[in-house]
């Protein structure tokens, strides 16, 4: 081939392109011929930095390195064997075939038709100028560094990966001490002899490493237990290591290239020789965790016992357990009590830990539920004891109390309670209890709510007295312990379904605990019973006046009649509540009797202008209780979850999980807890309601539900309704995405749609909220005759009542700027009133209870 004037130009423009692309034909026989030499040179160079040849046996490492040494040399003999340096034409081809019609080899080529043609000369050179310009476009071509095929186990990523390694976490310097394994190295080494020394506190302690060589003071502090590691380099007997930190009899001395011991008392650390160092080393000592009972313990009204306890240590503390026994000497041994008791286990439980945080020192409930076992509500003896990771132990101090457990406010179901605690205290008192129970139900008028729980006693009396003719079993002794626990729980619960026996059964409880002293914590829970039984009482009602057409208008209500709405009533059960907290019980309990003969007196009347319930309210009413179901649903979805990572947990531990919109939101699988675990089968099926597969049912139900709110919601044709009934549809579909996360056992994920169902059906109800309050402004237009009205329903003071027909008024008493003054001022007028003995006695007893309340 011979150049024509214009190519020599062009290959010269080709210079830079044309080294580069050799310059990575080069790397491709490089690595291609090499990479085993470089992966042998990389793992040998990680293993020396991490000081690997120090660990192991002298022979081992010689026969390692003899190993390494022939590796390298037949990779370096192959490499040498199959390198090829690239040659400048084999570069040319290979940037030549990066371009399309390779224009390098159409450049280098001659004319070899029509050569004395003008017109295929002028054709000819025409051709060049094209291929002189795709030539000048030339870029260097890329090397194909992939080792893929010659390397398919990937031994190069794990030889780099263990140089990372070494160089992150070994040291450079540690390569050098190769020399020391060489016979006579170490009189020739200039240096003379080293050492290297780490100190590491034990894991629990959470501090660092330390490195001896950089501790230059006199004294060294460290926890007990610490483990002290030594390397000596060079002459053997160069440097010497004394220590009295291990706790071994007498002064250690000893030469050893390698020694690791524990520091467990204070003493001397001392390395003599060239180069040596001394301590005073003063050990931290591992001190005991403590505990300690910071308040008494309680029980809650369903029964879950708690007990506050704190616990710290100087580390973290690890575990903890408490040890329940009876207090014979504190028991008045009398009735059932008089006999011994039958021998029984302590209790034993294990102590609640944080699951996360700082376990230095902290705060924790013992909550547990031991309602239905025999020591139940006996003085007993609390032995907490708590240990750490050192393995050091601690007992607080015993802690003496009555074991909480469910209190029964019903008197038969008392007398049942007390009967199965003498039966379970010795199955010698079966014949008196026998004895006890038929008394009982001798004439049971009165005493039974229902005939099933008389039917339930004369069954067990019936058993009871079959099995005490002959030896009474502990198997028998339990199932009539049982037998009785569910009886009680039948006559302090009940099975009502009418509201009104519900509500005067929660009255009946909330005033026995009055007056048997139940604390605080127990009326609180009760209170919170009495409010929800007399809601669902007010809804009850409602309905039933609805349904039978008995609705009132205030316009027909007789004179001297009173009216009281639903926030009336809760002001009432409020001030009943902080009655019983200031502990003026008798005012409490009257105020309670006065409450009940209203409910049971009450009829349903429709507020002014109202003729019933309008279609936009009972679509928000029906909305409220899609919310407070779906929180239930939530509810035990996170429950679940968390007895899915923790199915050891007792039921007390997770009793706070359970739905508090009350009602269907607390769930199936959870409402046998607050009647105390351990109730056999009748709890096994309640948990069994409460699986994944009812989840997501119920969940269904509820979307079902919600479908037909919404074909069913007011306000078509409207922006405000539009937007709920979007927001209705987005609520769908995230309780569409529960339910399948329930199917599979996503709770995780199911909670996260319920939160935007729930997020979703607050917004369509905003929405059509908005929707009602336009249509009302849209229906207001009386006028005058709307004024007059108003104008004649003010009170004595000139202020609108309150709305709905409620007692009172929605206005504020004061306006103004000086309304405290005013309201002094108001105080002092009803004190100096009040002690005016000329007065009537029934103004007296208002201006007594208006300083009662203020």
């Amino acid at each position: 081939m011979a150049s024509q004037p214009g190519t020599a130009q062009t290959l010269r423009r080709l210079r830079l392109p044309l080294a580069l692309t050799r310059m990575g034909m080069l790397a491709e026989q490089v690595l291609r011929r090499f990479w085993p030499l470089l992966s042998i040179l990389m793992l040998v160079a990680a293993a020396l930095m991490l000081g690997l040849h120090d660990l192991l046996q002298l022979e081992l490492v010689w026969g390692l390195a003899v190993v390494a040494i022939l590796a390298m040399l037949v990779s370096l003999v192959q490499g040498i064997r199959g390198f090829h340096w690239p040659t400048r034409s084999e570069a040319l081809s290979r940037l030549d075939e990066t371009l399309a019609g390779r224009p390098i080899a159409a450049l280098l080529d001659e004319q070899a038709i029509g050569v004395g043609d003008d017109a295929s000369a002028i054709v000819w050179r025409a051709h060049q100028q094209r291929m002189a310009v795709r030539a000048n476009a030339a870029k260097a071509a890329k090397p194909d560094l992939r080792l893929s095929s010659r390397d398919p186990y990937g031994l190069r990523y794990s030889s780099l990966v263990a140089l990372i390694v070494a160089l992150l976490f070994g040291s450079i310097l540690r390569v050098g001490t190769v020399t020391d394994l060489t016979p006579g190295a170490t009189a020739l080494a200039s240096t003379g002899p080293s050492w290297e020394g780490w100190v590491e506190p034990p894991r629990y302690t959470g501090l660092p490493t330390l490195y001896l060589n950089d501790i230059t003071g006199e004294t060294l502090r460290t926890p007990q237990g610490s483990r002290v590691t030594l390397r000596f380099y060079g002459e053997p007997g160069a440097l010497t290591l004394v220590e009295t930190v291990s706790g071994q009899i007498g002064i250690t001395a000893t030469t050893d290239p390698a020694r690791d011991f524990s520091v467990n008392q204070n003493g001397e650390l001392r390395i003599d020789g060239a180069g040596g160092q001394a301590w005073s080393v003063d050990m931290i000592a591992d001190a005991a965790p403590q505990i300690a009972v910071t308040g008494q313990a309680e029980a809650r009204a369903g029964g879950q016992m708690t007990l506050p306890f704190t616990a710290r240590d100087d580390y973290s503390v690890i575990s903890g357990s408490a040890r329940i026994v009876l207090d014979l000497e504190a028991i008045n041994r009398r009735h059932g009590l008089k006999v011994d008791p039958e021998p029984r286990d302590e209790i034993d439980v294990q102590l609640p830990m944080p699951i996360s945080g700082d376990r230095r020192e902290f705060t924790e409930n013992l909550i547990e539920d031991f309602s239905q076992h025999p020591w139940a509500n006996l003085p007993v003896i609390f032995k907490l004891e708590v240990s750490d990771a050192a393995g050091h132990s601690t007992k607080a101090e015993d802690y003496a109390a009555v074991l909480p457990a469910r209190r029964f406010f019903d008197p038969m179901a008392n007398a049942i309670i007390e009967q199965r605690r003498d039966l379970l205290w010795s199955r010698q008192n079966a014949p008196r209890i026998a004895q006890i129970l038929r008394a009982i139900s001798h004439r049971p008028e009165g005493l039974f709510r229902s005939d099933a729980a008389y039917l339930r006693l004369r069954v067990i009396l019936r058993r009871l007295e079959n099995l005490s003719a002959s030896v009474l079993e502990p198997a028998q002794q339990d199932e009539i312990a049982l037998a009785l626990w569910d009886l009680a729980i039948l006559l302090e619960d009940g099975d009502i379904g009418d509201a009104l026996e519900r509500m005067r059964q929660a009255q009946e409880r909330l005033s026995e605990a009055m007056r048997n002293g139940a604390s605080d914590q127990e009326i609180a829970e009760l209170m919170q019973e009495l409010r929800q039984a007399s809601e669902d009482y007010m809804q009850q009602l409602s309905r039933q006046a609805q349904e039978n057409g008995d609705v009132m208008d205030d316009q027909n209500l007789p004179p001297n009649t009173m009216q009281m709405t639903q926030s009336d009533l809760q002001k009432m059960m409020d001030r009943i509540q902080e009655l019983m907290e200031q502990g003026r019980m008798a005012e409490a309990e009257q105020a309670l009797q006065e409450l009940q003969e209203l409910m049971e007196n009450m009829r349903i009347t429709n507020a002014p202008g109202q003729s019933g319930q309008s279609e936009g309210e009972q679509a928000m009413e029906g909305l409220a209780e899609s919310l407070r179901e779906q929180q239930g649903l939530s509810d035990e979805a996170f429950r679940d979850l968390q007895e899915q990572f923790n199915p050891n947990a007792q039921a007390g531990e997770n009793q706070d999980n359970e739905g508090q919109s009350g009602g269907q939101g607390r769930g199936q699988s959870h409402e046998g807890q607050g009647q105390g675990q351990g109730q056999g089968d009748g709890d096994q099926e309640g948990q069994q309601q409460g699986s994944e597969g009812s989840l997501a049912d119920r969940q269904q139900a509820l979307r079902d539900e919600l479908n037909r709110q919404q074909g069913n919601l007011p306000g078509a044709g409207t922006p405000e309704g539009d937007a709920a009934r979007e927001a209705l549809g987005q609520a769908g579909d995230a309780m569409d995405g529960a339910e399948e996360a329930l199917r599979q056992n996503d709770y995780a994920g199911a909670i996260d749609k319920q939160s935007e169902a729930m997020e979703a059906l607050r917004e369509g109800m905003r929405s059509l909220g908005e929707s009602m309050a336009e249509s009302q402004q849209n229906q207001q237009g009386q006028g005058d005759q709307e004024g007059d009205m108003q104008a004649q329903n003010r009170d004595p003071l000139g202020r609108n009542t309150g709305s709905q027909g409620s007692t009172g008024t929605d206005e504020s008493l004061l306006q103004g700027e000086d309304v405290y003054r005013r309201a002094r001022e108001l105080l002092d007028e009803i004190r100096r009133r009040s002690g005016e003995g000329e007065r009537p006695d029934a103004e007296l007893n208002y201006l007594q209870r208006l300083l009662d309340r203020f």
